[in-house]
């Protein structure tokens, strides 16, 4: 049965912040031990600089990606939707994998940011593949996957795929589903409208015009990679985080997913005054030192 746990601000010896506590369970309270010989160095004054490479791929688009080599597992980040590699918490993640010298690899979508392709020919199925083509060709050894929105979707695929190589998840905000339930929770005479016009101009506030244009053919296509019908079979750990004031992807849906992993070292932690991007600093906090919780517990079980 998933674990699930509404977390508690508690002080934290650990950088002089805040860590959270779930006391039922050892999982994210030996967040509140000292590891002064870890202590994370993210968000630092001065960013080094690190340079953009492509993945080469025959009859797919070239990947545009950032590398750090380094201990295993390795990290992951997944965007979001239209969400390049250059975001907040990919950047902030980078800095604390520099900190404790694993290896990273944060990455654009094909049609997104500076990989080739064209966005209005992308899908979720494609988007899987990229994925894929991440773990496969770059990822060294295991790895965790990070996956922030749509890209908290893609990770659950990439888990089903390579179960060998996937040894955790953490999603933000995950937006399992998310394109189809929201089509399908329209009224009848719009997506009716949608169809004809073979266009969905989708309201977002995080959109430059205020509205992301999906193709119709996307929304249908994505109904192929919908994971919430049926047990989903993942059994690696699993955390998720998500903001109560998430108004793209109601928090409602990490409890599903929860609900559904067949994984029983399932968490849902929840911010109740986060939102969809959870990009705040105690988000970010929050987000690392989960990170650097599920390399502990990794190394244990490795060790």
């Amino acid at each position: 049965m998933a674990r699930v746990g509404l977390g508690a601000w508690v002080p934290c010896r650990r950088l002089g912040r805040m860590a959270v506590s779930f006391g039922f369970h050892r999982g994210l309270s030996t967040l509140l031990a000292p590891k002064a010989e870890r202590a994370p160095r993210w968000l630092p004054a001065c960013r080094q600089k690190t340079s953009i490479s492509f993945l080469s791929r025959p009859d797919l688009p070239n990947l545009a990606y950032k590398r750090l080599k380094g201990k295993s597992p390795g990290i992951i980040f997944i965007p979001g939707y239209i969400s390049n590699m250059n975001g907040t918490k990919a950047l902030a993640i980078e800095e604390f994998c520099k900190s404790l010298g694993h290896a990273y690899i944060r990455f654009d979508y094909s049609g997104v940011g500076n990989s080739d392709g064209n966005l209005e020919e992308c899908t979720v199925g494609k988007w899987r593949k990229d994925v894929l083509s991440i773990i496969d060709d770059l990822a060294e050894g295991p790895q965790i996957l990070v996956g922030s929105s749509l890209g908290g979707w893609l990770m659950l695929h990439a888990a089903i795929a390579r179960p060998q190589k996937v040894v955790a998840l953490i999603g933000i905000a995950t937006a399992v589903d998310g394109l189809v339930t929201q089509f399908n929770q329209l009224p009848v005479e719009a997506k009716k409208e949608i169809e004809m016009k073979g266009v969905w101009s989708m309201p977002s506030k995080y959109s430059e015009e205020g509205v992301y244009r999906i193709q119709y053919s996307v929304i249908k296509e994505a109904e192929h990679h919908c994971l919430l019908h049926s047990p989903i079979p993942v059994n690696c750990p699993i955390r998720l985080l998500h903001g109560m004031k998430d108004d793209i992807v109601p928090w409602h849906t990490s409890m599903q997913v929860a609900a559904r992993v067949v994984s029983t070292d399932v968490d849902v932690i929840l911010r109740k005054n986060s939102d969809h991007r959870m990009k705040e600093k105690a988000d970010i906090q929050l987000l690392v030192y989960t990170i650097d919780d599920l390399i502990d517990k990794l190394s244990t079980v490795v060790n």
